[in-house]
């Protein structure tokens, strides 16, 4: 954002705080179908309807908050809060965005993790969890089509994006803790292969270093703060790339869920208003109770609020940046294919037979019917009830 975009920023109506806690809070409670609802609702609100932004204005803020790690629609809203109030709009923004969907992924986890919840419960938890690999592979298949254009047409920019979605596929389902340094190098490379045909440009090096730089601080602080801050600086190319680091750690590492549990904990995710990365708010609560749910939250949620209130300024040299741009062109196909790749130990996850054609149901109402995710889960854990007040175990 330049000197005069800020000036013109500074020069807009004053909106107070109090609108903007109330009508993002308001998004936050109907923003059901992940980013695109929440995008299409935020520029309703600021463009459309108030025309607190410009069209072009709020575009970049979409562009630059797709360049960072973390969940980019939570990131939008704080930018948007931010464009608006400087510091104080992005934190009440952020939190009132944020808060709705907490509130309620937390409630389910008192009700799905209860230590011996009804049977209908388990029957709508199982039927839930069914759904969660096909929803993996369907948040794949929406991000590769302009991760596939963004590589380039030719032969071997191609080549590289198979092979970059390859290995973000196979490292998700076999050595899930060691993903994070397959999206790097992949974005290291992708730099390799492109400063050999333009030279990068001066401070190149010192940006995409100070880009990578907080995604690999180590929290320090316990267990639980250390997975909630790969959760929130990690989900590079959305919110589903972070599902196989989740579960190594909460399952297989940390023991604080069993393989079933952490699928109702990614159906919960979906379900409920908000980004997925609130599911680490049910692995927090799995750890430590409410109070591990909310510091888990907090952790992953803190990544994006110092991205924006720091970066928010920089925004336009920051897509500027060819190394930038080469290092998310390369680690955006090992994300998607880390994506899809979570769908195998998700799927191994599931331990009764009658889930299988649940899955398969799930895999036709996405891709032949072109259904929602929300409605598919629903539906899911519908079909779970239902089976359970048959007769068959769970």
């Amino acid at each position: 954002m330049t000197d005069e975009e800020l000036d013109n920023a500074r020069a807009k109506p004053d909106v107070s705080l109090w609108t903007i806690g109330r009508e993002w809070t308001r998004i936050g409670c109907i923003g059901f179908g992940g980013p695109p609802a929440h995008m299409a609702l935020l520029r309703r609100l600021c463009v459309e309807d108030h025309r607190w932004m410009t069209s072009s204005e709020f575009e970049d803020g979409v562009a630059a908050t797709n360049l960072l790690p973390g969940p980019a629609s939570t990131q939008l809203a704080i930018f948007c809060a931010w464009w608006l109030r400087r510091m104080r709009g992005a934190l009440v923004g952020g939190l009132c965005f944020i808060a709705p969907g907490l509130i309620i992924i937390l409630a389910l986890s008192v009700v799905f993790l209860a230590g011996h919840p009804p049977s209908w419960v388990l029957g709508a938890a199982a039927g839930a969890g069914a759904g969660v690999p096909a929803v993996a592979l369907s948040a794949a298949w929406g991000l590769a089509p302009a991760s596939w254009t963004r590589i380039g047409p030719r032969l071997p920019q191609r080549t590289r994006w198979i092979v970059y979605a390859l290995l973000g596929g196979g490292s998700a389902s076999t050595i899930g803790p060691y993903l994070v340094l397959v999206l790097f190098g992949c974005g290291l490379l992708e730099i390799g292969v492109q400063s050999r045909h333009r030279p990068t440009t001066p401070g190149s090096t010192r940006a995409i270093l100070a880009f990578a730089g907080p995604t690999a601080a180590v929290g320090g602080i316990g267990a639980l703060v250390w997975v909630a801050f790969k959760v929130g600086s990690l989900s590079y190319g959305g919110g589903f790339v972070i599902v196989p680091l989740m579960q190594h750690d909460a399952v297989s590492v940390y023991h604080w869920m069993t393989g079933p549990q952490f699928l109702n904990a990614v159906a919960l995710g979906q379900v409920t208003p908000g980004p997925v990365v609130q599911t680490v708010a049910v692995v927090g609560y799995a750890a430590a109770g409410l109070g591990g749910g909310l510091v888990a939250a907090a952790v992953a949620f803190a990544p994006s609020f110092l991205f924006i209130l720091f970066g928010a300024p920089h925004f336009d040299r920051i897509r500027a940046n060819v190394s930038i741009q080469a290092f998310l062109t390369g680690a955006g196909p090992a994300a998607i294919g880390a994506i899809a790749g979570s769908a195998i130990p998700l799927g191994l996850s599931l331990q009764h037979l009658w889930q299988v054609p649940v899955l398969a149901g799930t895999l036709a109402w996405l891709y032949a019917l072109r259904r929602s995710v929300v409605s598919a889960l629903l539906l899911c854990g519908a079909v779970g009830v239902a089976v359970v007040l048959g007769g068959v175990p769970t």
